[in-house]
C-alpha cells in the first residue's frame, strides 16, 4: 500500500564508506550518471578465467558442509557457485569469504571458508534490497535528470533513497519510477565493481554536479580508497556487496514518500526520500504487501481514535491526552505490573520530575544524551527533566548505610519520563516525547547475579505469555569495543548472562559488540499475531553508574564494595506497550484488558430497570459494564456494540426478565445462550479463562 501524505522524518547522516567491503554493514549509495566507457580498464566483473593459466599452489576452499574443494588457480566466488552446481550458480548473489560479505564477482587466491549466499539468507536479502536502492536511484536519474542523490540504506523490509529535487515527487511520479526500475531490472544490467582514491572520487562527482555525494566522501580519511559501482550510465559509490546483474531484482515495489532533513538537522534543506520493499521472489513481496495492508488495518492511532481511546494535538507533541476508556486499559495493565512486582519482591517507589545537572553529569547522561534532554535553569541552577530512572534508583540506594545482608534490593518504578525526540520521527504512542517506563533496578552483589538475571528472565516471560505473546526472541549483546570496567567482570557478567538462558533452555543469538559501554545485556522480541517482531525488553548489567554515583554496601569482611546494578524493563514503555497490544489485537483486547468488557442492551424500554440491577450487580462483583438503554433497534445496538469491540453483550427482553436471566453473546457474533444473572459474572470469567488457554 502507498501513503498519499508526504511525511517528514529526521534522519541521521550517512555512514563513512570504507576501502573494502564490510562484512555486515550495508552503507549509504551515493550515486551519479556518467558514460558507460567510466571503466575502460575493466573488461567484466566476471572474466571467465582459465583455471590452467595461472597457476597457483593448490587452494582449499572450504563449505558449510564442512568438504574441501581445490583448486590449482584464484577463482571467484561465481565460479565456486558453478563448480558446486548449476542451481547454486543461478541462485548466487553474493558469497561469504573467511567471515567477510562480497560480491559474486570477489576472486579468492588462498585457503578460505566459502559460504554461497542466496536469497534465502539474511544477507542476501539485504543484497537483493541494496542493489534495489540503486536501481531506484538510476530510474530516477534517468527520468529526473536534475535530482541529485544523497543517501540510499537497507532498513528493516526495504530501503529507502534520499534525493535533493526541489519540486518534489508526486504520487505519480512514484509509479512512473517504479516502471523504470522494472524495466531497467529486466535488462539484467551487469553491475561493476572498482577502487578510485577519495580524492578523484572528490573531483569526480563534483564535476557531475553531485555536490552532495562530494561532501559525503570529503568526510573520508584523505588515504582510504574508495569502492564504486556501475550499472549502465550509472555509478554508485558505497561498500557492496551488489547482485551480479539487475536481472536478479524481481520482486520489489515502491511504497511511500516522505521528508527528510539532510544529515538529520532541521535546520538544513529537506530532501525527497523514497522508501521500497524488496524480495527474494513475488509470493514473498505479496506476503509482505498483504502483512503491509492488514498493519494498516491495525494502526493504533485509527482504533484508537474509533475506540475513543486517546488523541494527540500540536500543543503537546508527542504527549498522549486519555480519555476515559484508554485510561481505564493503561490503568488495568498498570495495576497487573503492580501486583506481579509485589510478588518478586520489588519496593515501588517514585522519583522527582527533575534533576540537577550536576547529577547528569555524574551518571554520564549529560555527555551521552544531553541532546535528547529536556533542560531548564531555576535559581540560576541548570536542571533536566528526568528521560531515564536509574540515577533517582541510586539516590534511593544511597540513603543509609547497606549490608551485604541487604542485598538484593530490587526497586521499581512507573517512572514518567520525558525525551526530546525530533518530530519526523513521533509515531503517536509507538514513538512519544512523554511516557511511562515499567522501570525496575536491581542492586546486588557478584555472586548473586546469575541468580538474579534468572528470576528476572522467568518474570519477563511470565508477564509477555499473560498478555498473549508466545513467540519470544532473545538476543545476549556482548562486550563492545569502548567499554568500562575489567575484562574479568565482562567475562562474569556475559557467562552469567547466558547460563540463565542456557538452563532455562531458551534458545538465543550472540550480537558481538552490541553491548553498551557499561554492561552486556539481554532482548527481548516479540513477534505480534501478523509476525511483526517488537523489541521490548531489556535486561542489562551495569559495572559504571553505581560507581559514579558512589552507591557501596559493606561486605562480610567490613570492607566497602560497589554493588553490581541491573537495569529491567520488561513492557519498556506503557505507552508503546498498549499500542503494540491494541495492533496485535485490532482493539479486540481480551476480556481482563478490555475497558469495558460487557455492555447490557434492552429490548423494549420494559427491561430498563432489570438492566440497570444487572449492571449494578456485575460492578459490585468487579466486571467493567455498562448499559445501553436508548431507544433504538436491538440489531443497531447491537452492531454498535460490536463494532466498540466489547467482548460480551448481555441482551435482555421479557423471558430473560421473567426467568432471571440474560442472554450472552459475544463481539464475534457467538451465541452462548442465557445464563442466570446470579451465575453470570462467574461464568464470564470462567469464558475468558477458557478462550485464553
Amino acid at each position: 500500500m502507498v501513503e498519499h501524505l508526504l511525511d517528514v522524518e529526521v534522519v541521521g547522516g550517512s555512514i563513512p564508506l570504507a576501502p573494502t567491503i564490510s562484512a555486515t554493514t550495508i552503507s549509504p549509495g551515493n550515486a551519479g550518471l556518467v558514460p558507460a566507457t567510466f571503466f575502460p580498464d575493466y573488461d567484466s566483473t566476471f572474466p571467465n578465467y582459465n583455471l590452467n593459466t595461472k597457476y597457483i599452489a593448490t587452494m582449499k576452499i572450504t563449505l558449510p558442509d564442512a568438504s574441501v574443494r581445490e583448486y590449482s588457480a584464484p577463482a571467484t566466488v561465481a565460479q565456486i557457485a558453478a563448480d558446486i552446481g548449476p542451481g547454486l550458480a543461478k541462485a548466487a548473489l553474493g558469497g561469504e569469504v573467511d567471515g567477510q560479505l562480497v560480491d559474486s564477482s570477489f576472486e579468492i587466491d588462498q585457503d578460505s571458508i566459502v559460504r554461497i549466499i542466496t536469497g534465502k539468507d539474511i544477507e542476501g536479502l539485504e543484497i537483493i534490497r541494496h542493489s534495489c536502492a540503486h536501481l531506484l536511484a538510476q530510474a530516477v536519474k534517468e527520468l529526473f535528470p536534475d535530482a541529485q542523490v544523497t543517501i540510499g540504506p537497507v532498513i528493516e523490509d526495504g530501503f529507502y533513497y534520499d534525493f535533493a529535487y526541489a519540486p518534489g515527487f508526486s504520487q505519480s511520479d512514484l509509479e512512473s519510477i517504479e516502471q523504470r526500475m522494472v524495466e531497467l531490472a529486466k535488462k539484467g544490467t551487469i553491475i561493476e565493481r572498482k577502487t578510485m582514491e577519495r580524492d578523484d572520487a572528490i573531483s569526480f562527482f563534483r564535476n557531475l554536479g553531485e555536490e552532495y555525494k562530494a561532501k559525503i566522501i570529503e568526510e573520508i580519511p584523505a588515504q582510504e580508497e574508495l569502492s564504486l559501482y556501475q550499472q549502465a550510465d550509472f555509478v554508485d559509490l558505497c561498500r557492496g556487496p551488489h547482485v551480479a546483474d539487475t536481472s536478479h531484482l524481481k520482486a520489489f515495489k515502491l511504497t511511500k514518500l516522505a521528508g527528510a532533513y539532510w544529515r538529520g538537522d532541521s535546520s538544513n534543506v529537506m530532501l525527497q526520500r523514497i522508501y521500497g520493499t524488496a524480495w527474494a521472489d513475488k509470493k514473498s513481496l505479496q506476503d509482505y504487501l498483504h502483512r503491509i495492508e492488514e498493519a494498516e488495518k491495525r494502526d493504533h492511532r485509527r482504533i484508537g481514535k474509533e475506540l475513543d481511546l486517546f488523541h494527540f494535538q500540536e500543543e503537546a507533541p508527542g504527549m498522549v491526552f486519555w480519555h476515559r476508556d484508554g485510561w481505564t486499559l493503561y490503568t488495568v495493565v498498570e495495576r497487573y505490573v503492580r501486583e506481579l512486582l509485589g510478588e518478586y519482591g520489588y519496593q515501588e517507589v517514585h522519583t522527582p520530575q527533575m534533576l540537577d545537572r550536576s547529577l547528569w553529569e555524574r551518571s554520564g547522561h549529560w555527555d551521552k544524551f544531553r541532546d535528547n534532554m529536556f533542560t531548564t535553569q531555576v535559581d540560576d541552577r541548570d536542571y533536566a527533566i528526568k528521560p531515564m530512572n536509574c540515577p533517582g534508583h541510586v539516590q534511593l540506594f544511597n540513603q543509609g548505610l547497606r549490608s551485604y545482608r541487604d542485598l538484593p534490593i530490587r526497586i521499581a518504578e512507573f517512572g514518567i519520563v520525558h525525551r526530546k525526540e525530533p518530530s519526523g520521527t513521533l509515531h503517536g504512542l509507538l514513538r512519544a516525547r512523554r511516557f511511562t517506563q515499567d522501570d525496575a533496578h536491581v542492586f546486588c552483589t557478584e555472586d548473586q547475579l546469575q541468580e538474579e538475571v534468572s528470576t528476572l528472565i522467568e518474570l519477563t516471560y511470565r508477564m509477555y505469555r499473560d498478555f498473549g505473546f508466545k513467540e519470544i526472541e532473545v538476543a545476549l549483546s556482548t562486550r563492545p569495543e569502548q567499554r568500562v570496567g575489567e575484562d574479568v567482570l565482562w567475562d562474569r557478567a556475559e557467562k552469567a548472562l547466558a547460563l540463565a538462558l542456557e538452563e532455562k533452555g531458551i534458545a538465543y543469538t550472540v550480537q558481538p559488540g552490541e553491548g553498551a559501554f557499561y554492561g552486556p545485556k539481554h532482548e527481548f522480541v516479540l513477534r505480534d499475531s501478523i509476525g511483526r517482531r517488537w523489541q521490548c525488553g531489556t535486561i542489562q548489567v551495569d559495572f559504571s553508574m553505581p560507581g559514579r554515583l558512589d552507591a557501596e554496601y559493606v561486605t562480610a569482611d567490613g570492607a566497602k564494595k560497589t554493588p553490581v546494578m541491573i537495569h529491567r524493563a520488561i513492557l519498556g514503555s506503557l505507552e508503546r506497550f498498549i499500542g503494540i497490544l491494541i495492533e496485535d489485537t485490532e482493539g479486540r483486547l481480551p476480556f481482563w484488558l478490555a475497558p469495558v468488557q460487557a455492555v447490557i442492551l434492552n429490548i423494549t424500554d420494559r427491561q430498563r430497570d432489570y438492566a440497570l440491577e444487572t449492571e449494578k450487580s456485575l460492578k459490585k462483583q468487579a466486571i467493567r459494564v455498562e448499559s445501553d438503554l436508548r431507544n433504538e433497534k436491538i440489531g443497531y445496538k447491537i452492531r454498535q456494540s460490536t463494532l466498540r469491540r466489547i467482548p460480551y453483550l448481555l441482551i435482555v427482553g421479557d423471558r430473560e426478565m421473567a426467568q432471571g436471566q440474560i442472554a450472552v453473546r459475544t463481539r464475534e457474533g457467538e451465541d452462548l445462550g442465557a445464563i442466570p444473572v446470579d451465575e453470570l459474572s462467574e461464568r464470564l470469567l470462567h469464558l475468558e479463562a477458557d478462550a485464553r488457554r
